[in-house]
């Protein structure tokens, strides 16, 4: 009981600190919890969604079990489109679970990845090699639910995951095998290599979303051929992961980190860890955050191309945790003893107001910033790290002026609630109302067609209102005053007075 006391306490007292060191953070988590709605509910359109049918039910239960935080955003997309993306992250899934069970022989393994895509179309098709502690093992074990739900999706999103899951498990396949042939443990030694190993396992989950953001027709065509851009999108997030999960890899006995990094600073990864090595583990750190960082213009312009709110928001809530993580994790020893995670408070304040890409790159600003006023002169990376701070700048004043500010009569909502609420489905006209007489003149459109007045019409009829009565009044005075002065008698002297009495 004294134990619960005190934990309760503690937390009271976590949020009192809060309350004082972040209280926009606070009033946000606060907002998120109480206030923020779903853009989309996959419960409002059952036929859509797939909940009418057994199989598509067990499909949104698996995604549920194996990622929950993924899950809930892929909810938040028009229901035909949450159904294409949750079939496809489900057979991605199934590809992860085979190459991670260090417990299936090369034999069976390799086979089974590059032969996967072939086996979506197999109907029944079910895979029970996984060993019986693997976390997803049922997810295989009961595949021919995902089967089934593919062959009802359209062919132009089968096209797309058929695709991705052939690329996906070939280059798995490869890095399998070489896992395999040194001693099971996994490495990559070049950033060339660390780049291609991050394309298969997430660049090409970038690329196929957008495939099927353009085959939904929510987004223009032309999105499905930003291979380029997709990759990044992937990789700023794949290698922020790889960053901070370092303690939890090495421990698992595989390294992800490439040898031309932290073989600058240490003999062994594990090294890394050691107090007596802790200035070679920061410029390690600083240096694979000069990496991750590279994607970061990139990501800004893929999402300047999307004007799906919801879609939008499922691409670009990712990216703000990511530079959010970076920030928390630079020139942090913690890395290297546990997996670091940004706050829960400022996770609910960022998901709150990431509501359009002018939001997301003053993010990515706000957090490089604070990342380049903690480097050190004397880390090796200081000058790529200014570099890159720098090219976030000038593409932000590029884009978005500092100096130009959103207009006051918040036509243009700030969060996504308010972009709902106001039924704008466009995530690009909020970028900055005020930048452009195009974005001026849509916004004055909206509000004309509303027929409603806002705190602006308000506030001009207030000052015509007491403009014309300070006017009515002055004229009222000097009326007054005119006809007082008319009135009054005019100086008579005594003489004057015997005269008219005479």
């Amino acid at each position: 009981m004294a134990v619960a006391k005190q934990s309760k306490m503690s937390k009271y007292a976590s949020y009192l600190l809060l309350a004082l060191t972040h209280p926009d953070e606070l009033k946000a988590a606060i907002s998120y919890s109480l206030w923020r709605d779903p853009l989309n509910r996959i419960e409002d359109d059952r036929e859509a969604s797939g909940l009418d049918r057994h199989s598509m039910q067990r499909c949104w239960f698996f995604l549920d079990m194996t990622s929950r935080s993924f899950a809930a955003v892929i909810k938040e997309l028009e229901p035909p489109v949450a159904r294409a993306i949750c079939i496809f992250y489900l057979v991605l899934r199934g590809l992860d679970t085979v190459e991670d069970d260090m417990t299936i022989p090369l034999a069976t393994k390799e086979p089974v990845l590059v032969s996967f895509h072939e086996r979506l179309s197999e109907k029944g098709w079910t895979f029970t090699g996984n060993g019986p502690d693997e976390k997803d093992r049922q997810l295989l074990v009961e595949f021919d639910n995902v089967i089934q739900e593919m062959a009802l999706l359209d062919e132009g999103y089968r096209t797309v995951i058929t695709d991705i899951a052939r690329e996906m498990g070939a280059g798995m396949a490869k890095y399998a095998r070489m896992a395999d042939e040194n001693a099971g443990v996994f490495s990559v030694d070049t950033l060339a290599s660390f780049d291609l190993y991050c394309h298969y396992v997430a660049g090409l989950v970038g690329e196929g979303l957008s495939r099927i953001f353009a085959a939904s027709g929510r987004e223009d065509p032309q999105l499905g051929k930003q291979l380029t851009l997709s990759n990044s999108m992937g990789l700023m997030l794949q290698k922020t992961n790889i960053l901070r999960d370092f303690r939890e890899d090495i421990d698992d006995g595989r390294l992800f980190w490439p040898k031309e990094i932290w073989g600058k600073y240490a003999k062994e990864p594990r090294d890394l860890t050691l107090k007596e090595n802790s200035e070679a583990a920061r410029w390690a750190l600083s240096e694979m955050t000069v990496d991750a960082l590279t994607h970061a213009v990139d990501a800004l312009n893929y999402l300047t191309l999307l004007k799906d709110q919801a879609i939008f928001c499922f691409c670009a809530v990712p990216q703000v945790m990511a530079i959010a993580t970076l920030e928390e994790c630079f020139d942090n020893l913690d890395v290297y003893q546990k997996n670091v995670k940004i706050r829960r408070t400022l996770t609910a304040s960022l998901i709150y107001k990431t509501a359009n890409p002018r939001d997301v790159a003053y993010f990515f600003r706000h957090f490089v910033g604070k990342i380049n006023q903690r480097k050190s002169p004397a880390d090796p990376s200081y000058i790529k790290l200014s570099v890159l701070g720098g090219q976030i700048d000038q593409w932000c004043e590029t884009r978005y002026p500092s100096w130009v500010k959103p207009t006051e009569g918040r036509q243009i909502p700030s969060t996504v609630e308010e972009a709902t609420a106001q039924g704008f489905s466009d995530a690009r006209i909020r970028q900055l109302p005020s930048l452009s007489e195009d974005a001026q003149y849509a916004a004055e459109q909206l509000r004309l067609e509303s027929g409603k007045m806002t705190s602006e019409d308000i506030r001009f009829i207030s000052i015509v209102v007491a403009f014309v009565g300070l006017i009515a009044a002055l004229l009222a005075g000097i009326v007054a005053l005119a006809i007082w002065y008319i009135n009054q008698p005019g100086d008579v002297s005594v003489a004057d007075v015997h005269k008219i009495e005479l």
